[in-house]
């Protein structure tokens, strides 16, 4: 309620961020299609802050520090709730371009591209770090791939969505498999790892 209203002026209302580029003659300061970087960098980073401050749930932690997993308990849900996410994305993302037109199709393509990218590399990076993939990671690098393509939808191509969901599905493995056990921090659905990270990529 605090932070949001804030990023999105600097952003799309003409603040700091948008006349940033301009100040070093670029033309153009920080651009968002869709709002990844002020939705989810936003929404991943007061995650973050909540799960530091309400602390670890009892058992996560072992007495040693060491991290004890507690996996999902209805993968089928989870599965679900990925393909209604990535279902509404598409309109999400096309639907930033305010029209019927070739901006939306190309927005929608990207979109499938990087999601799919995302999925694949979180998969196979699963596979190679923990000997198997699993379902739940590759619904997690599908919706990596959705946030990170989001501000860059309206204007990257196919070859840029390739990238772009690769660059998630790995780094957002890696911060959300990794990254929160080494700093002991409990984020249970990734808000961190997936969306601020994937929102910064």
């Amino acid at each position: 309620a605090i932070l949001y209203p804030l990023y999105a002026n600097w952003v799309w209302g003409g603040g700091w961020l948008a006349q940033l580029g301009t100040n070093f003659g670029l033309g153009h300061g920080h651009v968002d299609f869709a709002g990844s970087s002020v939705v989810h960098m936003t929404g991943g980073v007061a995650a973050l802050a909540g799960a530091m401050v309400l602390g670890p749930r009892i058992g996560k932690f072992n007495k040693d520090g060491s991290p004890n997993p507690i996996p999902g308990h209805h993968i089928p849900m989870a599965v679900v709730g990925c393909f209604i996410l990535a279902f509404g994305w598409f309109g999400f993302n096309a639907g930033s371009a305010v029209s019927a037109g070739g901006r939306a199709g190309m927005a929608m393509t990207v979109t499938q591209i990087a999601t799919a990218t995302a999925a694949l590399a979180w998969m196979f990076a699963e596979w190679i770090a923990k000997g198997k993939p699993s379902v739940l990671g590759i619904c997690s690098g599908a919706v990596a791939g959705l946030v990170a393509i989001t501000p860059a939808s309206g204007f990257v191509g196919p070859a840029g969505a390739l990238a772009i969901g690769l660059a998630a599905g790995v780094i957002c493995f890696w911060t959300a498999v990794y990254m929160k056990n080494m700093f002991g921090y409990d984020d249970s659905l990734d808000a961190f790892g997936v969306h601020a990270i994937g929102g910064i990529i």
